[in-house]
């Protein structure tokens, strides 16, 4: 019988700081148990990276080791990229339609943000965005990670829609449930699966219905940590808005992930301006959140603002008084005053002009598009100069705001209305 040879081996310093970090790895890939019942948690943490500057207050981020992220049944190594698929749902044929979930996982610690559009399939403005800000993010450089997903309604996006099949508007059945209606069960999916991971979201959408919307955050300012996070975005509009029973945003407040929806643009077109817009504001996220350097303040300053957000905590619809065809003489982040003409509504049939004019001061948040109109119709969206400084607890209610009357929200069938939603 051949005796074992035994060796001796002296375990330095650096020896037993790189023995640590090939235990913890195997220990990810292996179901966090190495071979010899040695944890991670069992070494020392790291020294945490601080998520924002000493001055302002942090978003409460348990972030302080890096290791294999688990996600989606795979497990991404630190400094890696990978693109994850996860399971939308079945088309009439009975086939799976699955959804890329695009994973930046940054060589060193910090916090999961989610960037996430396509809840409504025909706003692609941040589809582009999302593809764009990950494939730029450099792993090596990152601290903590990014998790993207360009579509999540697969059914609405092949469709050009809005809305899911059966007419349900995604973003409003959030966190869903597994039995209900499809919509439901997207959202139950989609919320378990990708949502419950991330440290911060961000919902990116346009406008609805042929409106455009300047490149505006809305937030529910009332609560500290969803603040914070709105402030990351350095000089872009913040409207405070507290959104509607049903949407991802608050559903993933409720759980305590601070959330914001990013509006840009308008639905069913690519904008080049907007998305480049929303990208250097996503940079500077990252950059407030530790993630990545700070960005120099005059890179991606834009030429009407400061370094602070321009918050509105109210803001109202003008609304056409007559039908016909809507010309607009306004463009969208201009100042307006009382008193000014917005545009002209002219009627084809008796040869009418009928002008529209302000009754309110504020900023062009939203408009609608030059296009045939109805009385009713929301044509202009105002930020209210006179609630910039006002307590968001004291500002009334968006006027479009969906009204709950008691029925189940996440249940009830979504017809088209030809009303501006937030999200």
């Amino acid at each position: 019988m051949r005796r074992l040879r035994t060796c001796r081996f002296t375990l330095t310093a650096g020896r037993v700081g790189r023995l640590r970090i090939a235990l913890a790895v195997l220990a990810g890939l292996a179901g966090c148990v190495t071979p010899g019942g040695v944890r991670p948690q069992d070494f020392p943490a790291p020294v945490p990276v601080p998520i924002s500057p000493p001055d302002t207050p942090a978003l409460v981020i348990d972030r302080t080791r890096v290791g294999p992220l688990a996600l989606l049944d795979q497990h991404v190594l630190p400094g890696s990229r990978a693109r994850l698929l996860w399971r939308t749902g079945q088309n009439y044929f009975g086939a799976d339609l699955e959804s890329p979930v695009l994973i930046v996982h940054g060589a060193r610690p910090g916090p999961v943000l989610c960037l996430v559009a396509g809840v409504h399939g025909d706003e692609i403005n941040g589809v582009e965005t999302v593809r764009r800000v990950l494939s730029e993010a450099r792993p090596e450089a990152l601290a903590g990670t990014l998790i993207g997903v360009p579509v999540v309604n697969l059914f609405g996006y092949q469709r050009g829609s809005r809305y899911l099949p059966d007419r349900r508007d995604l973003n409003r059945f959030f966190p869903g449930s597994r039995s209900g209606s499809i919509a439901s069960r997207i959202a139950h999916s989609f919320f378990n699966a990708v949502v419950r991971q991330c440290d911060a979201l961000v919902d990116f959408h346009t406008g609805s219905f042929d409106r455009a919307n300047l490149p505006q955050v809305r937030a529910d300012l009332s609560r500290a940590a969803v603040r914070e996070l709105a402030r990351g975005f350095g000089p872009t509009v913040v409207l405070h808005s507290p959104g509607s029973r049903g949407m991802l945003r608050n559903s993933a407040v409720e759980v305590g992930i601070p959330a914001v929806t990013f509006e840009a643009g308008a639905p069913t077109r690519l904008q080049e301006d907007e998305i480049g817009t929303v990208a250097a504001a996503i940079e500077r996220l990252m950059a407030h959140l530790g993630m990545t350097a700070p960005i120099s303040p005059g890179l991606t300053r834009p030429d009407w603002g400061s370094d602070q957000p321009a918050l509105f905590y109210a803001s109202r619809w003008l609304r056409a008084e007559h039908g016909g065809l809507l010309i607009s003489e306004v463009a969208l982040g201009e100042q307006v005053e009382v008193g000014q003409r917005l545009g002209r509504i002219i009627d084809p049939l008796s040869d009418r002009i009928h002008e529209v004019r302000s009754n309110l001061a504020g900023r062009m948040l939203g408009m609608a598009e030059n296009q045939q109109v109805l009385p009713g119709f929301a044509l202009y969206h105002i930020g209210l100069d006179s609630d910039l400084r006002s307590s968001p607890d004291e500002s009334e209610p968006e006027t479009d705001a969906p009204e709950e009357n008691g029925s189940d929200a996440r249940e009830r069938e979504v017809s088209i209305d030809p009303e501006p939603e937030d999200g």
